[in-house]
């Protein structure tokens, strides 16, 4: 993983004199074409099956996350909804429009953080 470093001031303390932090680098984006691919490359399945099933597995997954469901996606991890709110001194002064920050979180398997934590770096 390729990394650059960045000057920028603590956040928690502004005050504070500047240091240069790591910042990643990334290298382009892998479109789900190219997944699918890839993946025809490495099994029997045609390229049509190969994306009908990628897209699939997004509408089911986003299905899933609208009930409030986590989504298991194995040795990938797990996906979850996450929101913030403004507080409310009683539940009748609370309503929706105090909720924000609406966010999937994903929770990486422990296989995929054995693979992330192996990871080595290179500066550009």
């Amino acid at each position: 993983m390729k990394y650059k470093l960045t000057v920028r001031r603590n956040p928690q303390n502004p005050a504070a004199a500047v240091k240069l932090y790591a910042t990643p680098v990334g290298n382009g984006k892998v479109s789900q074409k190219e997944i699918a691919a890839e993946i025809v490359g490495m099994s029997s399945l045609a390229r049509g099956d190969v994306a009908n099933v990628i897209d699939s597995l997004l509408d089911v997954v986003s299905k899933y996350l609208l009930m409030g469901k986590s989504v298991s996606l194995g040795e990938l991890g797990t996906l979850r909804i996450s929101f913030s709110s403004e507080g409310a001194a009683t539940e009748d002064e609370f309503n929706v429009n105090k909720i924000s920050g609406v966010r999937v979180v994903f929770l990486p398997s422990s296989a995929l953080r054995k693979a992330i934590g192996d990871i080595k770096f290179e500066k550009v």
